[in-house]
C-alpha cells in the first residue's frame, strides 16, 4: 500500500512539474496584441514582396553571408542572402530615450 502511495505522489510530483511554462521576456521589447503580421523565418525575398510589398527602404547587403535589411516603417525584415532570417516588430520596442 505505501508503495502504490508512493508512486501516485511522484507521478503527481512530476506531472505538477511538467505543467508549469516559462515566460519569455525579451530585454527592450514588450508583448503586444497588435496583430500586426510580420514576414516569416525561411520564405523568400520575392514573397516578402508579394505579401507586403516595396519597402520604405533598403540597406545593402553586409558581411559574408550577405545579411540585408528591408524597412517597412513598423516592421523591418533581415535577409540571410534571398531567405528571411528575422522580423522585428518596431511598435513592440522600448527605445532609449
Amino acid at each position: 500500500m505505501s508503495t502504490i502511495r508512493n508512486i501516485v505522489l511522484t507521478t503527481l510530483l512530476m506531472v505538477s512539474c511538467a505543467l508549469q511554462a516559462d515566460t519569455l521576456t525579451i530585454p527592450g521589447h514588450y508583448e503586444s496584441d497588435n496583430g500586426i503580421a510580420l514576414p516569416q523565418r525561411g520564405i523568400s525575398m520575392e514573397r516578402v514582396l508579394s505579401e507586403f510589398g516595396e519597402p520604405i527602404d533598403r540597406k545593402a547587403a553586409v558581411g559574408e553571408p550577405p545579411i540585408t535589411e528591408w524597412d517597412y516603417g513598423d516592421f523591418r525584415v533581415y535577409f540571410e542572402f534571398q531567405t528571411v532570417l528575422h522580423s522585428v516588430n518596431l511598435k513592440t520596442m522600448i527605445m532609449p530615450q
